[in-house]
C-alpha cells in the first residue's frame, strides 16, 4: 500500500497545496491504491516539503519524482498513448504552471494584503497563542524572501498578475474544446492542470487570476469533468 503523506484538505478542495492535490489526483487517475496519512508540518518529510510517499519503505519526496517513480515501478498506463510531440508538450506545459504559475498563485495567497487575512485564517488559526501571532509572520517572510529570490516578487503587483492572466490564457488556448489536456483521453498531466485551476478557481481568494479563470467557461467545464471522473 502506498502512503501519502500531505497536508489536511482545506476550502473545499481535495487539498489547497497544487502539488498534493496532482498528486492525489495522479494516484486516482492510475488506479493506484494509497492511504493518506495528514501532516501539518512538512519539514521532518524527505526535501522537507510535502507531498511525499512512502513505498514498500521507501519514502520519496517532491510529486514529479514521485511520479516518475510510480510510472517506472507499477507502468506508465497514462501517457502511453501519447506521441512524442505530445510529451514535450505536456512536460512544456507542466513546467509553465509548477514554476512559474505557482509562484503568482502564492503571491496572491500570501503576499496580496487582500487576501492575506484569509489565508492566515485557513492555514494557522488552528494553532494557539503566541504561535498563532508568531508562525505566520516567519513563514510569511520567507516566502517574500523566495519570491524576490525567483523573480516575480520585484515586479508590482498589476505585473505579477499579468503574468499569470497569461499563462491562464495560453491554457484556455492549449485546453480549447478538448475533453482534457492532451485530446479526448485524461494523462498524466491532467493531474496538474485540475489541481492548479481548481485551487485558482475555488479557492476563497477572489484575485484577477480566479477573475480570469472564471470567465473561461472550459476551465469550470473542466474541473467538473476531472471531479466526476476521479472523485465522484
Amino acid at each position: 500500500m502506498i502512503i501519502l503523506y500531505q497536508f489536511p484538505p482545506n476550502w473545499g478542495l481535495p487539498n489547497a497545496s497544487p502539488f498534493c492535490m496532482k498528486l492525489e489526483t495522479y494516484l486516482r487517475m492510475a488506479k493506484l491504491p494509497f492511504e493518506i496519512k495528514q501532516v501539518i508540518n512538512p519539514r521532518k518529510n524527505p526535501k522537507g516539503k510535502l507531498p511525499c510517499i512512502s513505498d514498500d519503505g521507501k519514502k520519496i519526496a517532491d510529486s514529479g519524482f514521485i511520479i516518475d517513480y510510480l510510472q517506472q515501478k507499477y507502468g506508465d498506463l497514462l501517457d502511453s498513448h501519447l506521441n512524442e510531440q505530445q510529451k514535450a508538450q505536456a512536460l512544456t506545459l507542466r513546467r509553465t504552471l509548477e514554476e512559474h504559475l505557482y509562484w503568482i498563485l502564492v503571491y496572491s495567497r500570501w503576499i496580496d494584503e487582500r487576501y492575506w487575512a484569509t489565508s492566515k485564517e485557513s492555514f494557522f488559526g488552528h494553532l494557539k497563542n503566541p504561535w498563532r501571532y508568531f508562525i505566520p509572520i516567519l513563514i510569511r517572510k520567507k516566502i517574500n524572501r523566495d519570491l524576490l529570490h525567483q523573480g516575480i516578487g520585484r515586479h508590482s503587483t498589476a505585473e505579477i498578475y499579468q503574468l499569470g492572466i497569461d499563462d491562464l490564457s495560453a491554457l484556455s488556448t492549449l485546453l480549447g474544446k478538448n475533453d482534457f489536456c492532451m485530446g479526448k483521453e485524461p494523462s498524466s498531466v491532467d493531474a496538474c492542470v485540475y489541481a492548479f485551476l481548481a485551487n485558482i478557481l475555488y479557492a476563497p481568494i477572489p484575485s484577477p487570476l480566479q477573475d480570469y479563470a472564471k470567465s473561461q467557461p472550459q476551465f469550470a467545464e473542466y474541473c467538473a469533468r476531472m471531479q466526476q471522473r476521479f472523485y465522484a
